[in-house]
């Protein structure tokens, strides 16, 4: 059987977790109170070894008070102590006896005194959980009544568009001048054709209906402009208006209301439309119905977790007071769990009427009274972990170490990496199967920062807003990785079985370019195999970042694009793969084609900065959306890195003096700057005043040796870069492994670094008790003077 210390544990919400009762301090406090009895009836066992006294009859008057301690008043304790000093000059022996019985008197006070504190401290807990339930039970009904009314607008637009339409009249909401922010705004999903304006007006026949659809718009605050419009301002203006704010998150989006607003500006005339609109349109009623669903559904979340809180905090109640019921031998907590169950958190019921309501609003509206297509969206399913996975992974492990030693052995005996031949095969094969190792190589890394995110209870996948049936576990990473690696060497034994055999290096070269095309092809396959959802999530987010700044900045953006700058040798790689199979290299096995071409050279430059300049802009495009200086200084660590790494790909050409001292300068201001503000930001170490030294008052790791660690490894491995100024003279193969092995320091020093990037997000988000996302609405009211 599970302890419930365990079980509460596992089953708290992580970002409310100081919210919740302190289960463990009050089980150390009824501890303290079961080691004061203890104490006391030795001390009374003890007394009794003097033999027959005529204290015998006080002793048993301290054993009765002994089961009823707690319900002793301190001035009946301070009569019992004087009546044993009066008696104490009766006999000879009285100094010893009133020795024991003033220290058994002690222990009395000492039981009551921790049975008191123990009872304050329920207290202050059961204040705490009322506290903070009122707080979120408040914060969810104002949430759930704007639901409601931004609902209703909705309603009333999808009214008013079913309506049959005229050529003439247009209806537009008013747009706040003041109003800026085309680029701002939160993720609702895809979406994203043009949005052209659809005219529609009453016809005779529908007249009075649209009248009446109008004036309960009015009624909600909002005014449609060419309407009639009833309540003005002086200026002649409508008093309130409503906007739609569609949120610009994708480019195609952001591209669209540029383009749209610049068209208003120089087209429509601002003097006769009475300044700049945005039209209604179909479209835009889609979006904004999708994000008011969204809304619903972590709405309906948030009421979930909050019933899980008050259920989990009552049963912890239950368990400390029995707890101290047997320690104490008695039932006096009864009277005080009859109060907790009249608490608040307890007896409220509005989070369960307001869940019913939500769970009736969302079947009616968006789910067409499907209740089993509702609860899809409000209650999605879990996904299980199966053996199978394990199994394969345990398959795949075996087969890729097997293989591996087998091509180890193939490729001593056939002499590949001998002088001789060794070019030939480096140059060609190396580039493509390192970078499968060092794909592999991530994803290994990303699922052990699975494994330790779910060990540690950090809550990932609200941080990355991942889906809950379709994320993955770090047992599928896992199998990705090894999959992957299993069928690369395969293709690398195969490859060295047939250049053994006799087989032109031009005939058989096609083979790592060919399982190059079945892992793209797999990557971009519309059929529902293979992690569909996450390989289309993959590439969502690379695209995504190739288009930064257009979009707001979401974190699994960030955080993937902070990914790819420590894969900048994996680009390269693709960049000689595939220029040797596309310039058809590999036929007339001239690898010197590609490398000594003048375009080849300067690609290397856009390829090592791409990844720099992607996270620079997503820093700026931060700064414009939050006005957070913060970003820019963020901005100049990874132009700083673009600059060191300019300077160290010139001078691997241009072995000057003048260039070592430039790539020693820039590599070096790069690395402090990535060293402060990984420690500083990202992690939220090296803060002198920490309660922990040199670390952060709040840590997920209960050994603070690990955080140490990490600091010097993270140090060590962000100046790999001295490899480059060296300049170690070996060979070709010896040159491409150090190279490789550099490149995998950097892949294991990025996912030793994501494990603490993500603990102090989840740490900030716990200090904030963020457990919900708070989506933004898509009807907006303005004031039409500005």
């Amino acid at each position: 059987m599970v302890k419930f210390s365990k079980e509460l544990e596992a089953q708290l919400i992580p970002e409310w977790k100081d919210a919740f009762v302190n289960y463990w301090q009050l089980k150390k406090h009824v501890k303290k109170v079961k080691l004061s009895r203890i104490s006391k009836l030795s001390q009374t066992t003890c007394s009794q070894d003097y033999g027959i006294s005529i204290f015998d009859p006080v002793r048993s008057f301290f054993r009765r008070l002994t089961s009823n301690a707690t319900n002793q008043q301190p001035d009946q304790i301070l009569q019992v102590k004087n009546t044993l000093s009066e008696q104490g000059d009766e006999m000879s022996e009285k100094d010893e006896d009133e020795d024991d019985e003033t220290e058994l008197v002690e222990h009395l006070n000492s039981e009551e005194d921790e049975v008191k504190v123990f009872f304050e401290k329920l207290d202050e807990e059961l204040e705490k959980v009322n506290q903070f339930y009122t707080n979120k039970e408040s914060e969810f009904l104002e949430r759930g009544e704007m639901l409601n009314k931004q609902l209703q607008i909705l309603l009333d637009l999808q009214q008013v568009l079913g309506s049959r339409r005229k050529s003439s009249g247009r209806f537009k909401f008013a747009r706040s001048p003041s109003s800026t922010g085309l680029l701002s705004s939160y993720s609702s999903g895809p979406t994203s054709d043009s949005e052209t304006p659809t005219e529609f007006a009453e016809s005779h026949g529908e007249g009075t209906q649209t009248n009446d659809v109008i004036s309960a718009l009015e009624k909600n605050g909002i005014n449609l402009l060419g309407a009639a419009t009833r309540g003005k301002t002086k200026k002649g203006k409508p008093k309130m208006a409503m906007r739609i704010d569609i949120p610009a998150t994708t480019p195609t989006r952001t591209i669209t209301a540029v383009t749209s607003m610049l068209w208003e500006d120089l087209v429509n005339n601002p003097k006769k439309e009475g300044g700049p609109s945005d039209y209604i349109n179909r479209k835009k009623i889609q979006c904004a119905e999708k994000m008011i669903r969204g809304a619903f559904v972590e709405l309906y979340r948030g009421l979930g977790l909050l019933k899980t809180y008050s259920s989990l905090n009552m049963v912890a109640f239950v368990k400390i007071l029995k707890k101290f019921d047997k320690v104490s031998n008695q039932q006096s907590s009864a009277t005080y769990l009859k109060a907790v169950k009249r608490s608040y958190f307890v007896s409220s019921d509005k989070v369960v009427k307001l869940t019913d309501e939500v769970e009736s609003s969302f079947t009616k509206h968006f789910a067409k009274d499907d209740r089993k297509k509702a609860m899809k969206f409000l209650k999605p399913r879990q996904q299980k972990s199966s053996h199978m996975v394990t199994f394969f992974v345990g398959l795949f492990t075996g087969s890729f170490v097997t293989l591996f030693c087998v091509y180890a052995i193939l490729a001593h005996i056939s002499g590949m990496f001998s002088r001789g031949t060794e070019t030939d095969y480096v140059e060609t094969i190396y580039p493509v199967f390192s970078m499968f190792a060092l794909l592999s190589l991530h994803l290994f890394m990303y699922g052990c920062n699975l494994f330790t995110w779910k060990a540690t209870r950090i809550n990932y996948n609200f941080i990355f807003e991942f889906q809950a049936g379709t994320t993955l576990k770090y047992k599928d990473a896992f199998l990705i990785c090894t999959c992957m690696m299993t069928t690369v060497v395969s293709a690398m034994v195969l490859h060295l079985i047939l250049i053994s055999n006799g087989f032109s290096p031009t005939e058989i070269d096609a083979i790592p370019g060919i399982l190059f095309l079945i892992f793209i092809g797999l990557l971009v396959c519309p059929l529902n195999i293979f992690y569909l959802p996450t390989r289309y999530c993959f590439l969502r987010v690379i695209r995504n970042i190739i288009c930064s700044p257009l979009y707001k900045v979401l974190m699994m953006d960030f955080f993937m694009a902070d990914q790819l700058t420590s894969q900048i040798p994996l680009l390269r790689h693709m960049e000689s793969t595939a220029c040797y199979f596309l310039a058809g290299s590999f036929k007339t096995h001239h690898y010197h084609t590609c490398k000594s071409g003048k375009l080849y050279r300067e690609l290397a430059y856009v390829i090592s900065f791409a990844p720099y300049y992607w996270r620079a802009m997503q820093c700026a495009r931060r700064w414009f959306d939050e006005c957070d200086v913060n970003h820019l200084a963020n901005l100049g660590k990874y132009v700083s890195a673009m600059i060191a790494a300019g300077a160290r790909l010139t001078y691997a050409r241009q072995e000057t003096q003048l260039w070592l001292i430039i790539v020693l300068v820039t590599s070096l201001i790069a690395t402090v700057y990535q060293l402060y503000w990984d420690f500083v930001k990202d992690w939220g170490l090296l803060n002198s005043k920490s309660k922990n030294i040199w670390l952060r008052d709040e840590l997920v790791l209960k050994n603070k040796g690990f955080y140490y660690i990490a600091i010097a490894l993270n140090f060590v491995l962000r100046v790999a870069w001295l490899e480059t100024v060296l300049q170690f003279k070996v060979g070709l193969f010896e040159s491409r492994l150090l190279e490789f092995s550099l490149a995998s320091l950097e892949v294991i020093r990025r996912g030793h670094w994501n494990y603490y990037r993500l603990e102090n997000e989840h740490l900030n988000n716990v200090g904030k008790f963020r457990a919900v996302k708070n989506v933004p609405l898509p009807f907006r009211e303005t004031d039409s003077d500005g």
